[in-house]
């Protein structure tokens, strides 16, 4: 299985360590998965619309917020 590297900040990496019970590399693989998912949704709803580029990233802004929310309860 190919790996990647995610940056982050020294503050959100200590409130990562303070819940080594967490399994991160599967949090952040459901995060682009849902992303993914996401973002195949916006091509099959979109393809034969008349929708501008603003009105999808619009419409994807509040997916992604939507998913991170569902993340967010699921690690907890």
């Amino acid at each position: 299985m190919p790996s990647i590297t995610v940056n982050v900040d020294n503050d959100l990496k200590a409130q990562m360590e303070k819940h080594p019970e967490i399994n991160w590399s599967e949090v952040t693989r459901q995060a682009i998965q849902e992303k993914i998912e996401a973002l195949e949704m916006m091509d099959e709803l979109t393809s034969e619309s008349e929708l501008t580029e603003r009105d999808v990233r619009e419409i994807a802004d509040k997916i992604n917020e939507r998913g991170r929310k569902r993340v967010e309860e699921e690690s907890a």
